[in-house]
């Protein structure tokens, strides 16, 4: 055990847990929960901390450390049939892990975010996802899981086993118990076409339907203060066509050079000369440029990230995109500090995952970033403000305003899943103060 203090990656969230514990094995991870109960403390697993919200903080009541687990030595796949494509993984495996070994034994996982940084727990239990109007998140990949409850007991749900729990589970926001182990349902391995693209705001937002429809991954990215989007549509490549991907010179210049050490130099001179950052994000509209590459789906899907921000994202219906758009495009002229990052814009399918935020309907994700540093909270207000009117639901591991008395009326089976917690965890040992928050 140790004690440091915490922080996430975006330093958005900090804490002092009392001790951090890195188990090997569930046997271990289950003492460490019963010793935090003895002691009346709170136990939370730390994945990589990329949630931008303080949901993953190890805090205990009143602003004293709870006990952190750390998962990293609980990795790597257990289990992987060919034939079903089933395979399971242990809770604290990296995505980054996942894919390399998935790729290894010829498997991927079907949709995937853009970034691979978190731990498949931690991805699950915020609800990542990526984009694809006839795919769900990665909630709606899992086949089974295992729980390990408050009072020690490991709990096995699926579709046909215990499975209230396992709609609960697979967006669980940690608060039912610690995952075990999961048990995904993959694909043989596939490349993707990837085609990107500049192309003017209106002219997207006028054929987005077609262009969800008729893709497999779609999304563009917006710079608020311009007019320009980057358009980017993955597509399955054909399993007889071998893929061609970038240069690894093009792939160096272009996602390494200007995608993060370019646009974190015009970050860095936007945060210390405000006055800068308008003409500063139409000169990196400007510099978006073409290409069409193809190449190992994780290897599309994945971008590398070394510029810190901070976010803020919501699942808004389908229908609402252009209206939500209009109103940011009006509001960002009035902001009190001008905004350094783009907005994302993205699509999943409805699910059947209680607290998914695709939860019954067709989903547009709406999101809205801030260079680390700079001011964003009547930016982040402003959209949350919009995206409410339509009835939009707040990613779990990003940053928002809302309560419990808010989220309830966002999620049909809100109060089924906070008597799941207190049936599962009546002690509230995998409480924090932001689960508080947002359960009540």
């Amino acid at each position: 055990m140790t004690r440091t203090p915490w922080a996430n990656w975006a330093g958005t969230a900090t804490a002092t847990p009392a001790a951090i514990v890195r188990p090997h094995d569930i046997e271990e991870t289950a003492a460490a929960i019963a010793s935090a109960r003895h002691t009346g403390r709170t136990v939370r697993p730390l994945g990589s901390g990329h949630s931008f919200s303080a949901i993953g903080a190890p805090s205990g009541p009143h602003g004293t450390g709870g006990i952190a687990l750390d998962l990293s030595r609980w990795a790597g796949i257990v289990h992987a049939d060919h034939g079903t494509g089933l395979v399971t993984v242990r809770a604290g495996t990296p995505l980054h892990q996942l894919n390399s070994e998935l790729a290894d034994l010829g498997l991927a996982l079907p949709n995937l975010g853009d970034i691979d940084r978190q731990t498949l727990a931690g991805a699950l239990s915020t609800g990542t996802h990526g984009t694809g109007a006839h795919l769900g998140g990665m909630a709606t990949q899992v086949h089974s899981l295992e729980l390990l409850l408050a009072d020690g007991s490991i709990r096995r749900c699926s579709a046909t086993e215990n499975p209230e729990l396992f709609d609960a589970a697979r967006v669980s926001l940690g608060a039912l118990g610690v995952l075990s182990t999961i048990t995904l349902r993959c694909v043989p391995a596939f490349a993707l076409a990837a085609d990107e693209h500049p192309e003017p705001l209106d002219s997207v937002l006028d054929r987005f339907d077609d262009l969800a429809e008729t893709n497999d991954h779609i999304e563009f990215y917006w710079f608020p203060h311009g007019s320009n989007t980057l358009v980017k549509r993955n597509n399955r490549l054909p399993r007889e066509v071998e893929p061609t991907p970038l240069h690894p010179v093009r792939d160096f210049l272009e996602y390494e050079v200007l995608e993060n050490r370019v646009f974190g130099a015009l970050c860095r001179l936007g945060r210390t000369f405000p006055a800068l950052v308008r003409p500063l994000t139409r000169l990196s509209g400007a510099m978006w440029s073409s290409r069409s590459y193809s190449d190992r789906s994780h290897r599309v899907f994945v971008t590398s990230r070394t510029v810190r921000f901070v976010e803020s994202e919501y699942a808004i219906p389908r229908e609402s995109l252009t209206e939500v758009i209009a109103e940011l495009r009006a509001a960002v002229d009035v902001l009190e500090h001008p905004v350094m990052f783009p907005v994302e814009v993205r699509v999943a399918a409805a699910d059947d995952v209680w607290m998914s935020t695709a939860y019954r309907r067709p989903t547009v994700y709406v999101a809205v970033h801030q260079y680390a540093g700079m001011p964003y909270r009547h930016w982040f207000d402003t959209f949350e403000s919009v995206v409410r009117a339509v009835g939009g639901r707040p990613h779990w591991g990003k940053m928002h305003g809302l309560g419990a008395a808010d989220l309830r009326d966002l999620y049909p089976r809100f109060d089924d899943f906070r008597r799941l917690c207190t049936e599962l965890d009546p002690d509230g040992v995998f409480r924090n103060a932001h689960l508080d928050r947002v359960l009540g």
